[in-house]
C-alpha cells in the first residue's frame, strides 16, 4: 500500500511533527511519501533522517490552489498512490480536488478546533472574519470528498463534524503520540535549586493564553521572587511580549528563547509545565509534558481534559481566568512533593495511552482497513 501524506509546509509545528512521528513507525507493508506545497522546511532534515521520502511542490503565494492541483495531479499519475491523507487547510483543499479528479481516495484529518466559537470570536476581533468564513464554506463544499476522517480528539471531531456536516460514523479518533523510549523520567529536587522554574512551550498567540500566563506570573513573583518563567516558541505576539517584559522590569524573571527543535528537553531544567490555552488541537506539547513526568498546570478546555485528569495527573485552571491560574501556580510551589507524585501518575497515563508505537499501529491499521474496504467494493 502506497500513501501520500500531504501538508502545507514542514514548519516546526504540531501537525508536522506528529505526522513525522506517526509515519516513521509504520511497517514495511506501507510505503509513505510526504508531499508539502509551500516554503517552510524546518523539519526537512528530521524527515530525511527518518528515511521518509519527501517531495516539495514549491508553490508561491499564499494559496496558488490551481497550480498546486496541477502539480499534485501530475505526481499522482507518476507515483500512483493508493490513498492520500491530508492535513492543514490549504493542503486539504488541493488534495481533495486532486483526489476527486484522479479518483484516488482521500482521508481527511481534524487536528484543530477549526470552527469553534473561540476561533470565530478571534477572527472577528482581528477583522478577518469574511476571509475566514469564505474558507469555511470552501472547506464545507469539499468535505464530501474524503471517504473517512481521522481526528486527534473527540472534542475536535464533534465540533468539526457539526461545522462541516460530516457523519460521525466516518470519523476515527486516534490521539497524538510521542516516542516514550526517547523520553526519560524527569526528576528534580527543589531544595537544590535556587529558582523555581515554570516553562511554557508553544506558539506565541493569543489563543495559547500566553498573556494570561505572563500576567499570572507577575503576581507569583510578588510572593515567590525566586520564580522564573521560561518561554519557548515564536508567533505574532513575540515582539509585544518582549516589549511588555522590558517595560515592566521583568527581564530578570521572564526569558524568551524563540522556537527550537525538541523543546520538550528543556522541561528537565524546569519544575512545572504550564499550558493555559483558550483553544487547542490535541496538544503534542501536553503529551510530551505528561511523558516527561513534570508537574503540569493546564487550562480546562475539552481537548486538554481528554488527556489529563484534574487533581490526579495535573492541576487544572479555568481557561482565561488569571486569578485561578495564579492560585494553581501557588499550589504547585507550596505543595511541591504532592505535585511530583502527580507528575509520575501523568507519565504512567501517557505511557499507557499515547506511546507512539501504539498510536502509529492504530493509524496504519485504520488506513489498511480503508484500503481493503474500498478495494473490495470495486
Amino acid at each position: 500500500m502506497k500513501i501520500f501524506f500531504t501538508l502545507d509546509t514542514l514548519l516546526n509545528a504540531g501537525t508536522e511533527k506528529s505526522t513525522l512521528d506517526i509515519v516513521r513507525n509504520f511497517s514495511n507493508d506501507t510505503e509513505v511519501i510526504v508531499i508539502y506545497f509551500y516554503p517552510g522546511h524546518d523539519l526537512k532534515e528530521e524527515y530525511k533522517k527518518a528515511g521518509i521520502k519527501l517531495i516539495f511542490l514549491d508553490l508561491n503565494g499564499k494559496y496558488s490552489f490551481f497550480k498546486g492541483i496541477l502539480r499534485l495531479n501530475k505526481l499522482i499519475r507518476i507515483e500512483k498512490p493508493d490513498l492520500i491523507v491530508s492535513s492543514i487547510a490549504r493542503s486539504n483543499i488541493i488534495s481533495r480536488i486532486s483526489a476527486k479528479l484522479t479518483s484516488i481516495p482521500v482521508v481527511g484529518t481534524f487536528v484543530n478546533d477549526s470552527y469553534g466559537q473561540e476561533r470565530i470570536s478571534e477572527h472577528k476581533k482581528k477583522g478577518i472574519y469574511l476571509g475566514f468564513r469564505f474558507f469555511w464554506q470552501l472547506d464545507k463544499l469539499t468535505s464530501f470528498i474524503p471517504k473517512y476522517w481521522i481526528s486527534n480528539s473527540k472534542s475536535i471531531a464533534f465540533s468539526n463534524a457539526a461545522a462541516l456536516n460530516i457523519p460521525a460514523d466516518k470519523i476515527k479518533i486516534i490521539y497524538r503520540g510521542r516516542n516514550s523510549e526517547k523520553i526519560p523520567l524527569w526528576h528534580t529536587n527543589i531544595s537544590e535549586s535556587k529558582n523555581f522554574n515554570f516553562i511554557f512551550i508553544g506558539r506565541l498567540l493569543n489563543r495559547k493564553g500566553i498573556m494570561d500566563l505572563i500576567n499570572a506570573f507577575r503576581q507569583i513573583i510578588v510572593d515567590f521572587p525566586n520564580a522564573k518563567l521560561h518561554i519557548y516558541g515564536t508567533g505574532e505576539l513575540e515582539k509585544s511580549i518582549q516589549d511588555f517584559i522590558n517595560n515592566n522590569n521583568l527581564t530578570s524573571y521572564i526569558i524568551l528563547y524563540g522556537s527550537i527543535l525538541n523543546a520538550w528537553r528543556k522541561m528537565y531544567d524546569a519544575h512545572c509545565f504550564v499550558f493555559p490555552s483558550h483553544y487547542e488541537g490535541f496538544s503534542g506539547a501536553l503529551i510530551e509534558a505528561m511523558m516527561v513526568g513534570i508537574p503540569i498546570i493546564a487550562s480546562d478546555i475539552p481537548m486538554n481534559l481528554e488527556a489529563i485528569q484534574p487533581n490526579q495527573t495535573a492541576l487544572v485552571h479555568k481557561s482565561k481566568d488569571v486569578n485561578d491560574l495564579v492560585s494553581k501556580m501557588k499550589d504547585i510551589v507550596l505543595n511541591y512533593p504532592q505535585m511530583i507524585e502527580m507528575g509520575i501518575r501523568a507519565r504512567e497515563e501517557a505511557l499507557n495511552r499515547f506511546d507512539i508505537k501504539l498510536i502509529s499501529s492504530q493509524y496504519e491499521l485504520f488506513l489498511q482497513q480503508i484500503f481493503f474496504k474500498l478495494n473490495s467494493v470495486k
